[in-house]
């Protein structure tokens, strides 16, 4: 290496700033990557493809942990795929979101004492586009603070023109295969919103209420009756039957006749249904078909009436009754009080604890209500994405996944796709004067005097469609050739069910369109992405989930501020194992900072020590030391890689972090600082050696820390961006065993010193004179200097005599460090070390010694175990005699 490389090393180094301020650098930084077009894709390039598309956030969102931890796994994969040389697409995007969106504009009409209604359907869309444009995506801001390495130029959204021709098309074909349909079945429904809502906006959380035990029929206790219990008294209002089991003796005379409700004045049957529970309290069910799912499912198998007793609002109607028009929370207190009047409440369990539905949306109970609705059937898609996984043509990561998977696709029931609301995708369903329907396709238009549907579709619906959509399906475009299906869907274990699957049914519906199919090979798989990778969720650190509602969690925007993006992003992929929920604190972020900083502290020392990125000379002319840390490196990349390829993020983290805190800072550093100290030629090397590891390094760490590195990297290198540098390589270099033996040995003699001089209450800068007994016979004299180094260690002067000695057993022979602690030693001190050392040792022997006692054992133990023990049992025998006669020195000169 000449003088003038490493001066520029030097030089490099006294650019940097004095330590690492993350927020005075993360910005300007990522508006350089983007200007530069580093995350740009190419359609027409001739690199492998590899796209991801990013699972919409909510336009009305914020970038909570959940988000960060999803989106720095995403950049983690596409930074490393890009560096490894092949043409990434991270597409970013948003979800029109039509509840939440709705909503708060709705909210902000309130304001001013308005409704919807005021201003019509077209108008209040105006609006809502409004807000869209002024106030919507603030996450994108937040993933820029994060360091996101998206593709901005191909941003999406779902209400876009051509997304929602995409979703039009796909309505319009799968309404032509007969898989949409339009029936009265059972929804959740959100009175306060007016609309039904999907399964995932529902939140169950136990509540109190009261269990009240109902008499149907006669008072008379001679006479036909059946005494029943609810959580929902209000629900009788809409009973049609009252159900026990076929078996259940008690019954049996009734089973087929009817019996007066206490309030309508109707007779309702008796009926026999094996979903009855026998054991549970009476053993006799109200069945509400219109009010619950259960008891729908029963009318439907009996043919029961299914009177639908409330309204949109949640207000009690049609029953006839003096409870109509109140809402259903009244109505339950007015009900059972009427009942009670009749004394036809039997008993009261209060408070009776159970589990209820809330809207996430709104907060309120929901409510099962039947509902005329738009549905998919979803039998031949669900079947068409289950057996993608079980072909493998979809790959779901980790693989104790994938019965949760095959539970809910084979297992699926149609699904509700059209919500009451008027921000969303409006539904292609149009209707004729006379009765007609006709689905519209996007470029088609509806005859004259026709009316539209006025529902909108399921925010699922178009987001289903977002790996294909996005890259500008139903046309066929470079980037469905390009990157079309997608590498990998990232996203957290309880969205499984929902978004992932409706993507595979929407996916492999549409496997064989034109546009989909342009391009590829003949066989491609008819899935929207390879793998399917499920983390867990984020905890906190009494594992509690995250939770903005109850108060729990940390914004991820604070660690940002406080600790840079770098530290929080490798706090996350540090904690993330497939499948696996993550618990993370103060205590993890500020131990990532920790390891930045010393990171950076590490480059700019050896920066400031003419370190440079370069061809390492000929190993034969390289110190045991560089041999060691360059082995070394090569296991770490080889580690990283298979972990990386794995999806086992938080594998790969702990190898590169250790490897750099362990071995990079606390050792070959150490040892390099004695190396610089010899000749030139000597000093020369060891910087090249220093230099490239931390360029390979560096390069490795990217993808999880990128601004730091990106700073250390192009001080080192020099180069235009550690965006674009190549990912490292294997080196196809042998490993040097016996320079790794020798480093481990120096490494535990260095300790075992360390450790006796801090029982003796030494400090760093007293030296002591020591002679090393054996270590020629230890194979360790070329590493000397370096041992007396790291140990304080100095020569011994004449008329050296040792008051002290340490034994150290090392892989082939024993060192004797013989120290002249005069004056420094503290006799009781080492008295207490080497005793806690012996029982140990004695520990150590018996264990061992009652293992190879025991006939049992020997009988089923592999001979390697067997001779392992017998192993450990000398070491321990060797260690006990030792120990022993290093306290018999002491007691002595006491």
């Amino acid at each position: 290496m000449t003088s003038t490389a490493s001066e520029n090393s030097r030089n490099r180094a006294d650019a940097l700033p004095k330590s690492w301020n993350p927020g005075e650098v993360e910005a300007e930084l990522y508006e350089r990557w983007v200007a530069a077009g580093y995350f740009t894709a190419r359609a027409d390039s001739d690199k492998p493809p590899y796209s991801i598309v990013l699972p919409p956030p909510n336009v009305t969102g914020n970038l909570h942990m959940g988000h960060a931890f999803d989106h720095t796994l995403m950049d983690l994969l596409t930074r490393r795929k890009r560096m490894q040389g092949y043409e990434v697409l991270w597409l970013p995007g948003m979800d029109h979101a039509g509840i939440a969106t709705q909503t708060i504009v709705e909210k902000q009409l309130a304001v001013d004492g308005k409704t919807k209604e005021d201003f019509g359907r077209e108008l209040f869309i105006d609006k809502v586009w409004d807000w869209k444009r002024e106030s919507g995506g603030a996450i994108q801001g937040q993933m820029r603070r994060l360091g996101d390495g998206v593709d901005w130029s191909r941003d999406r959204f779902t209400m876009d023109d051509g997304l929602s021709r995409a979703v039009q098309t796909i309505f319009k074909r799968l309404f032509d295969a007969g898989l949409i349909y339009r029936a009265e079945r059972l929804v959740n429904w959100s009175p306060e919103l007016r609309t039904a809502i999907s399964d995932i906006e529902v939140n169950y959380k136990d509540v109190e209420g009261e269990l009240v035990s109902l008499r149907y029929g006669s008072l008379n206790d001679d006479e036909p009756h059946v005494i029943v219990a609810t959580t929902r008294v209000e629900t009788m209002l809409g009973d049609t039957a009252v159900a026990v089991h076929p078996d259940d003796e008690r019954y049996q005379s009734l089973i087929g006749t009817t019996l007066y409700h206490p309030i309508t004045g109707r007779q309702i049957p008796i009926v026999a249904d094996d979903y009855v529970d026998p054991e549970f309290g009476s053993g006799a069910v109200k069945i509400t078909p219109a009010h619950d799912p259960n008891d729908f499912e029963i009318g439907l198998r009996h043919q029961l009436p299914m009177p639908t007793i409330m309204d949109e609002s949640g207000r009690i109607t049609g029953t006839g009754t003096e409870f109509d028009g109140m809402n259903r929370f009244e109505a339950r207190l007015k009900v059972r009080e009427r009942l009670a009047a009749e004394g036809r409440v039997v008993a009261e369990k209060r408070p009776y604890v159970h589990s209820v539905g809330h809207s996430e949306r709104s907060g309120e109970p929901i409510e099962p209500r039947l509902s005329m609705q738009w549905w998919v059937k979803v039998q031949s898609l669900a079947k068409a994405a289950g057996d993608a996984v079980r072909n493998g043509d979809t790959v779901i990561h980790p693989p104790s996944q994938e019965p949760r998977w095959f539970a809910w696709v084979d297992d699926m029931h149609d699904w509700c796709i059209s919500r009451q609301l008027w921000w969303g995708h409006r539904i292609p369903i149009w209707y004729g004067p006379e009765g007609e329907i006709i689905c519209v396709g996007p470029d088609e238009q509806a005859p004259e005097g026709y009316v539209q549907d006025p529902d909108v579709l399921d925010t699922w619906f178009s987001s289903g469609l977002w790996p294909f959509s996005t890259m500008g399906w139903p046309d066929a475009t470079p980037e469905l050739a390009k990157f079309y299906p997608t590498s990998v869907l990232v996203t957290g274990y309880d969205i499984l069910f929902f978004w992932v699957a409706r993507m595979m049914m929407f996916g492999t519906f549409v496997a064989d369109d034109p546009a989909i199919a342009a391009g590829k090979q003949p066989g491609a798989a008819p899935v929207p992405f390879r793998d399917v990778f499920l983390h867990g969720l984020i905890r906190d650190e009494q594992g509690r989930k995250y939770s903005k509602s109850k108060g729990i969690g940390i914004d991820p925007l604070d660690w940002i501020d406080e600790y840079g993006a770098d530290a929080t992003r490798f706090t996350l992929a540090r904690g993330a194992q497939p499948g696996s929920d993550l618990s993370v604190g103060p205590a993890h972020v500020q131990a990532s900072r920790n390891f930045i900083t010393k990171l950076f502290n590490a480059t700019k020392f050896a920066l400031m020590n003419g370190a440079v990125a370069g061809t390492v000379a000929s190993r034969d002319a390289l110190t045991d030391a560089d041999r060691w840390i360059l082995d070394r490196l090569e296991e770490v990349r080889a580690e990283t890689d298979s972990a990386f390829d794995r999806y086992e993020f938080g594998k790969a983290c702990e190898a590169l972090y250790h490897f750099a805190w362990d071995e990079l800072c606390d050792w070959y550093l150490e040892l390099a600082k004695v190396q610089f100290a010899e000749s030139e030629e000597r000093a020369g090397s060891t910087r090249v050696v220093l230099g490239s590891v931390l360029d390979a390094l560096l390069r490795m760490l990217h993808p999880v820390i990128p601004f730091v590195t990106e700073t250390l990297w192009q001080a080192l290198t020099g180069g235009e961006s550690i965006v674009i540098a190549q990912w490292p390589q294997a080196t196809g270099v042998a490993a040097d065993p016996v320079a790794a033996r020798r480093i481990a040995d120096a490494q535990k003699l260095i300790t075992e010193i360390r450790r006796f001089r801090s029982d003796q209450g030494l400090t760093d800068k007293q030296k002591v004179a020591a002679q090393l007994v054996g270590i020629e016979a230890a194979d360790l004299n070329g590493l000397r200097a370096e041992i007396a180094a790291l140990a304080r260690l100095t020569e011994p002067g004449d008329g050296f005599s040792a008051t002290a000695a340490v034994e150290v057993r090392l892989s082939g022979s024993t060192v004797t460090v013989e120290l002249d602690t005069s004056g420094t030693v503290d006799l009781d001190a080492e008295r207490r070390r080497l005793e806690k050392d012996l029982a140990a040792a004695q520990k150590e022997l018996a264990s061992t010694a009652a293992k190879l006692g025991n006939e049992a054992f020997l009988a089923k133990a592999p001979d390697q175990v067997v001779a392992k023990i017998r192993g450990r049992r000398e070491v321990a025998e060797s260690e006990v005699a030792r120990i022993g006669a290093r306290l018999d020195e002491i007691a002595a000169r006491k």
